[in-house]
């Protein structure tokens, strides 16, 4: 794989500008497309298969009426008056309403027979409004047209507040807030280049990445199911990432520049060493993600792979338009002699002095204990996890002061939470020759169920052949109370079948859905964690050659997720913080956030493991030295993961002022779960247990061993491949037979340095001697006058 990156570097170097041109043109295009294509995104939650989906669907079949998209219009009269004493002021909002586009009707409250509609004190009157068409149908004139409609007549003493089902969110959440993320890491790539040039150009390719992901997703939701959260989970992640794999790559080639390296040498090199890295990290995102497919849930396969998308094309646009860019911007580059950068990249890790390397010294001084302190303070913080209640949002939500949340509050205070989240429950009576009765029959059992507030509708369909009854719970929609009366209700529906001539009696809604959907994302949540796991266990045996590094990374990840759910469930179910993070309502978050959090972290610790520890392998592969590995390796590359970890929080953070109630919680945990996994696992954690477990942290079956194929993540084969061309090019091929009587202290022109003969020892499995530096060299001891070696 490395080899291919560096010839592809090479080529997107040799061919920056056409390179840069087709990004642009990328860009332009998708932008067009998504513009003409006009792709609206959706709300559709729904699970097919579960029992309120069927409901849902057999309304939109029988009754389509009931199946469409409602709002709310709550009436409010002065202190010591009734609405009724306003009828006519009620009157003339109810027609404005009734004259709006795909308004099919309107319930008047005041009307005889609809006295549910009314509270006891008959200060509040709700009246419910029925439209012709679901939500991603409507037009995007109706709200603000029943807006305008719900406006009482000059002097009317009454307050009228609309609400429901029409306000839920179909476009995507991006507010100014969002910019903070960009800044912060402005100044930190700036911080860790020294050169606002180079800090720059990783945000530049990152927007370039996004902006294509964006255009394509508002292309294709023309023509599939998009919600509106997918394309804000997409910009989210592939941002992050983005400005992320950047990073690597240009820290790489600023690092070579420093050591005297050509331009496109170095960008060619970059692309194979830190690209391989790259995109093995991106994979882990992507697979991550594509795993989501597990759950069989559509609209969580589609927020999924539209995430994967986004990593995907940051994972394209860094090894191809970033090394583009670099080629083209040349010498401008390259850290000027003496600088700080240049120092950096031109000193041993071995012997630096950063605030990394005294760390890792700290880290592995008592190792034991540092483990120790950190697996507790790592279990505390997951101690609220067990509370993590789970469920979907309703306008309860919303931000406080906006009308659907005043509306709702309203009426949760005046008729009880469960008006704000009623149920349906529907039976086919077919069969039936007395369909009124059997459905006030119905309605009379239903009544007697503990949890029922009151029964306000029951009625047969047009055609007589559907009974469907409105039941109102007592509590509200996220309450586990209301999930056990869904699941009561269904209960009776076995009851009911057998007593009166009614069958397939089902409990449906947006609440029974919502209900379902939590359910079965409850239900998918530990396939999906030993998809993740077991595919976290072989991807690093494979990379690092290692038993024990797997275990370690995997064990780390697992206390990670569930650190990172434990804060999610103190701010959003105990209240910590929830104030000044703009939490507008404290309560179960999105049902599908474990799932989603699982995904993301684990590629993104899989991001963290990779870069640290792999440069941890190369130098014990060196030096066969477990405690120099640990510290030089660190060192070498915690800057880099320290730049890349801060960068990530800052995006996802930026997301969490002014984020709505789906995404709010996501960037909380994935903020947090990077911070854990990044500074308490990889960080402290990682060097402290490679350190107690010296040697035996690279220990491997032999069978394995053989079995395994090898990635050479880190471009290590290509390194030796390029220095023994090089050695090549200056001094000819020279044959040579490994001896024990020769000594590294030979005079031979062609002496290689140990650090080659260490790299053969270790990945060669031959054990006869090799007869000429031109064969593959397998050398069993040290092969004094060969050329450095090619990896095999």
């Amino acid at each position: 794989m490395s080899s291919y990156l560096y010839r592809l570097g090479r080529a997107a170097a040799a061919s920056a500008r056409w390179v840069i041109i087709g990004w642009v043109v990328l860009l332009a295009a998708l932008g067009g497309a998504a513009a003409a294509l006009g792709g609206q995104l959706q709300e559709d939650l729904s699970i097919p298969g579960t029992e309120a989906q069927t409901g849902i669907d057999q309304l939109d079949e029988r009754f389509p009426l009931l199946a469409g998209t409602s709002g709310q219009l709550l009436f409010v009269a002065p202190e010591g008056e009734t609405v009724a004493d306003h009828a006519d002021d009620v009157r003339s909002v109810l027609d404005a309403i009734e004259g709006v586009d795909h308004v099919a009707t309107v319930v008047d409250p005041l009307a005889k027979g609809n006295e549910y509609n009314l509270a006891e004190d008959g200060r509040y009157a709700l009246a419910q409004v029925l439209l012709d068409v679901k939500l991603d149908e409507l037009d995007a004139d109706t709200v603000p047209a029943l807006e305008e409609a719900a406006t009482l007549p000059e002097g009317s003493e009454l307050d009228v507040h609309l609400g429901g089902g029409v306000f839920t969110t179909t476009s995507v959440a991006i507010s100014p807030t969002e910019g903070l993320g960009i800044v912060v890491a402005l100044v930190v790539l700036a911080i860790t280049f020294g050169s606002m040039l180079a800090a720059g150009l990783p945000i530049l390719t990152a927007v370039v990445g996004v902006g294509v992901t964006m255009a394509g997703l508002l292309a294709v939701a023309k023509v599939t199911t998009i919600t509106s959260t997918t394309p804000t989970l997409a910009l989210m992640i592939g941002l992050a990432v983005g400005i992320d794999y950047a990073l690597f790559i240009v820290y790489r080639h600023r690092t070579q520049l420093a050591q005297g390296m050509a331009v496109r040498e170095s960008v060619a090199r970059s692309v194979a060493t830190a690209g391989s890295a790259v995109i093995f990290a991106g994979a882990t995102v992507v697979i991550a993600l594509c795993g989501l497919v597990v759950a069989r849930i559509p609209f969580l396969t589609v927020m999924g792979l539209a995430a994967a998308a986004g990593v995907a094309v940051a994972v394209v646009v860094a090894i191809t338009l970033v090394p583009a860019v670099l080629a083209a911007l040349g010498e401008k580059m390259r850290p000027k002699p003496g600088s700080r950068a240049a120092v950096r990249a031109t000193a041993d890790p071995a012997t630096q002095r950063t605030l990394g390397a005294r760390w890792v010294r700290v880290a592995t001084k008592v190792p034991a204990l540092t483990v120790a302190v950190t697996v507790l303070v790592l279990g505390v913080l997951a101690i609220p996890a067990k509370d993590l209640a789970l469920g979907l949002p309703d306008n309860g939500t919303k931000d406080p002061g906006t009308a659907p949340r005043v509306t709702y509050d309203l009426v949760a205070d005046a008729f009880g939470p469960g008006f704000n989240g009623p149920l349906l429950v529907t039976g086919d009576i077919i069969r039936s020759t007395d369909p009124i009765g059997v459905v006030e029959d119905l309605k009379a059992e239903i009544e007697k169920v503990p949890g029922v507030a009151s029964v306000p509708m029951a009625t047969p369909n047009p055609n007589a052949d559907l009974a469907v009854i409105q039941v109102v719970p007592e509590t509200g929609q996220t309450d586990p109370a209301t999930a056990d009366l869904v699941r009561a209700l269904r209960d009776l529906g076995d009851e009911l079948e057998d007593e009166y001539e009614v069958s397939d009696v089902i409990v449906t809604g947006q609440t029974a859905v919502t209900i379902d959907v939590s359910d079965k994302l409850g239900a998918a949540l530990l396939p999906f964690g030993v998809v993740v796991v077991g595919l976290s266990m072989i991807l690093l045996t494979i990379v690092f050659r290692s038993i024990a590094v797997p275990v370690k990374a995997t064990v780390g990840y697992l206390l990670s997720v569930l650190a990172s759910f434990g804060v999610v469930a103190a701010i959003f179910e105990y209240g910590w913080f929830a104030e000044a993070l703009n939490v507008a309502k404290v309560g179960p978050v999105i049902s599908f956030l474990p799932i989603i959090l699982m995904g993301v972290l684990f590629g993104l610790a899989m991001d963290y493991e990779v870069f640290l520890v792999s440069r941890m392998r190369e130098e014990y592969v060196h030096t066969g030295d477990a405690q120099r590995a640990i510290t030089t390796g660190f060192t070498a590359s915690a800057r880099v993961v320290t730049a890349a970890a801060i960068i990530m929080i800052a995006v996802f953070a930026a997301f969490v002022p002014h984020g709505d109630s789906v995404i709010k919680p996501m960037a909380v945990g994935l903020a947090v779960g990077v911070f854990v996994d990044a500074f308490i696992v990889r960080m402290t954690l990682v060097p402290a247990v490679m350190a107690l477990l010296g040697d035996k942290a690279w220990w491997l079956p032999k069978t394995l061993e053989r079995t395994l194929p090898h990635l050479d993540v880190e471009g290590e084969g290509l390194a030796h491949h390029v220095a023994h061309e090089e050695w090549v090019a200056a001094h000819g091929e020279a044959p040579c037979a490994p001896s024990a009587s020769r000594s590294p202290t030979s005079t031979t022109a062609s002496w290689a340095p140990p650090s080659t003969w260490s790299y053969a020892r270790a990945h060669c499995t031959s054990s006869a001697a090799t007869t000429g530096c031109g064969a593959a060299p397998c050398w069993p001891r040290s092969p004094a006058g060969c050329p450095p070696t090619a990896a095999p």
